[in-house]
């Protein structure tokens, strides 16, 4: 087995890193639930931030983590029979399934996405979901950043495919 190229190691670490970092928002979600819990149910006065707060970060965490889901094969695969293929037979199901449905559903993604980012920004958008009213349009600039990353993922998957169809074996990870 060969190891992998540089360029796909790069892109690897960085959806790695990425999915590490954006994890740690979890931590604060839990805390902002749980001061609306208490709040809530104890106080009986509920606070004015944490749904907006709470979808927002639920949202990043869910988007950012998924080329991390991604490169760590986490995402949903049908696999009644794929298991039992050869290494050859995978990497060229994996490789047509990367050209056919994943690179043009993931540009569609990052080009209706920046333009959802892009329109939102524009107008200065806010949340109308509290009196609050947050900005929204950093929530919504996580949509293009996610099919970006999702996309480079795809291409290291991509690549990691098409040597094991050509080859007959994954490579070294």
């Amino acid at each position: 087995m060969k190891p992998l190229p540089r360029a796909i190691r790069l892109i690897d670490a960085l959806s790695e890193r990425s999915g590490r970092m954006v994890s740690l928002l979890v931590y604060p979600l839990v805390v902002i639930l749980s001061i609306e819990v208490f709040s809530r149910y104890l106080f009986k006065s509920p606070t004015f931030f944490a749904f907006d707060l709470t979808y927002m970060i639920y949202g990043v965490v869910f988007m950012l983590g998924a080329p991390y889901t991604l490169l760590h094969k986490g995402h949903i695969r049908t696999d009644v029979f794929y298991h039992k293929f050869s290494p050859r037979w995978q990497g060229g199901i994996d490789a047509a399934v990367y050209l056919l449905l994943f690179f043009p559903g993931m540009l569609f993604f990052l080009i209706a996405g920046w333009d959802y980012f892009y329109s939102s920004w524009s107008i200065g958008e806010r949340s109308s979901l509290t009196f609050w009213r947050p900005p929204i349009y950093p929530y919504k600039a996580v949509i293009p950043l996610t099919a970006l990353l999702l996309l480079l993922q795809g291409i290291a998957e991509f690549a990691k495919s098409l040597y094991a169809a050509l080859k007959g074996e994954w490579p070294d990870e």
